[in-house]
């Protein structure tokens, strides 16, 4: 049997310490589903730090993160040594880091060092990671705020209607970044405020959304496209007119966007393949996987946001991630629509 690598060691190490991507504890799956060495190394990780599953640990007091940015806000407003606060706050957020270890002489210290390193992690950093979340929450927030203001300068600049095109009843709207002629995706009525000028593209990626790899509009040629490059590149969800629908304006009490549909990470990325999408309960209750599930934010027409941890908004009970009358057993398959205007449906 070949011995494991440095790199499967690291692999096998990061996953156990829950520092792995969702791609690298992929692969740190399958290694342990063969791999005796790596099954030992694992099996040595968990027995020395099981004993840190007794510590308790407090959630942070939601005002007294709000206290802490503040200041830090206040802090960042005083002088010239600290004026880059916010944009240092804001580029930690947006950095995805990988904690890495050097080789080491001996694996039990790896062992031993990751003990303490756990536990440190653990005693400390819960209320910090609570921090970042609604830090990121905030963030996202502002965003969405963006966006809104880009819709306000389209209607006032198009008779107060909003950006639309002709769509075909029935059309596929999960197929965000297919780039013909023909109007398939919802999202491509909102690429007009993109392609227009109107919104810049990166607010419509979530700052609380944790990607595999670093995504950025670095590059494109906005308009060479019709639509969204692809479904990575937009973190949020806007509502599937129903048919009969006249309402093009921002007067009504209605969602206007959120944080992306859970559904849509089941979704094939193959635009040529066909979409069947089965509901299980899991789906059913999912919350946005763009804050880790822990809720969404949502933008109501009058430019308000709200951040729910439920499936629905302050205006109804109505679910927004899928259509009344889906259930468990429903196979999704891509082109459903609303059957009236108070059945919010946010895709893809």
């Amino acid at each position: 049997m070949t011995p494991l690598s440095d790199q499967q060691r690291q692999l096998v190490f990061d996953y156990c310490l829950g520092l792995a991507s969702d791609r690298e504890a992929a692969e740190a799956q399958k290694l342990l589903s063969w791999d005796e060495e790596a099954i030992e190394l694992h099996s040595a990780l968990q027995q020395t730090l099981a004993p840190l599953d007794s510590v308790e640990l407090e959630a942070c007091p939601d005002d007294l993160v709000e206290r802490l940015f503040l200041r830090l806000r206040e802090a960042g407003q005083q002088g010239p040594a600290v004026n880059r606060l916010e944009e240092l706050l804001a580029a930690e957020q947006s950095s995805a880091r990988t904690i890495k270890i050097p080789s080491w002489r001996n694996w039990s210290e790896v062992v031993t060092a990751a003990a303490a390193v756990f536990l440190f992690i653990s005693i400390l950093f819960p209320s910090v990671g609570f921090m970042r979340q609604r830090y990121a929450k905030s963030r996202c927030g502002t965003q969405l705020a963006g966006i809104y203001e880009g819709y306000r300068n389209y209607t006032s600049d198009h008779d107060g209607l909003l950006p639309a095109v002709a769509m075909t009843p029935g059309a596929p709207w999960w197929k965000v970044g297919y780039q013909g002629q023909e109007n398939y995706s919802n999202t491509r009525q909102i690429w007009l405020l993109v392609k227009n000028g109107y919104v810049e593209p990166d607010r419509f990626l979530c700052s609380g959304r944790r990607e595999p790899h670093k995504v950025s509009y670095d590059g494109f040629k906005i308009q060479n496209f019709n639509d969204f490059p692809s479904r990575i590149y937009i973190h949020f969800s806007v509502p599937v007119a129903c048919p009969a629908s006249d309402s093009r304006d921002l007067t009504q009490k209605r969602v206007l966007m959120a944080d992306r549909n859970p559904l849509s990470e089941g979704l094939p990325s193959d635009l040529s393949q066909l979409c069947s999408l089965p509901l299980g309960e899991k789906l059913m209750r999912a919350n946005s996987g763009n804050h880790r599930n822990r809720g969404q934010n949502v933008l109501l027409y009058d430019g308000s946001v709200e951040f729910t941890r439920e499936r629905h908004t302050s205006l109804s009970e109505d679910d927004v991630y899928v259509l009344q009358g889906m259930c468990c057993g429903t196979e999704v398959r891509g082109c459903e629509l609303p059957s009236c205007d108070t059945d919010i449906f946010l895709a893809p």
